[in-house]
């Protein structure tokens, strides 16, 4: 019961962290771990998929964008859609490797105004946001046989 509660408070988390929200995922992510109920692939598979859906959110915001834009809540002033838009002009879809990043989730929203496929964004942010809790949870680990 604890297990599947904390796994779905961390798949929370997570998505939120990659919306337009402000949070920090990692930190529930260490103190799960820490208190070691949930194994560390779960985890990281969890936390891969709800950060991967927060960036969906993201995306379909993006998809909006000329309805939304000027919104007091919408998550990226002109500037930040500029300097996005030069990202994805330099780099292509690329840049999404890097969306685990801060400011990656910008990256997710200019994907969104460019009507990237979702057949290309999908797999491009799942291998970061679940590639970074792999070292996240990696690094956790190291540190915690230190103190053992």
């Amino acid at each position: 019961m604890f297990e599947n509660l904390s796994l779905f408070g961390l798949f929370i988390s997570a998505m939120l962290a990659a919306s337009p929200v402000p949070l920090q995922s990692e930190v529930v992510f260490v103190a799960l771990q820490t208190a070691g109920e949930v194994a560390l692939w779960q985890m990281v598979l969890v936390a891969g998929i709800g950060n991967t859906l927060g960036a969906l959110i993201t995306y379909w915001l993006g998809r909006g964008v000329n309805h939304w834009r000027d919104r007091k809540w919408f998550p990226a002033s002109p500037a930040q859609l500029e300097r996005g838009h030069r990202w994805f002009e330099r780099w292509g879809k690329w840049v999404l490797l890097l969306s685990w990043a801060p400011g990656g989730d910008l990256a997710c929203l200019v994907a969104g105004v460019l009507r990237l496929s979702l057949w290309e964004f999908v797999p491009l942010v799942f291998l970061a946001k679940t590639g970074r809790y792999a070292v996240l949870g990696w690094v956790t680990q190291q540190a915690l046989a230190l103190t053992a």
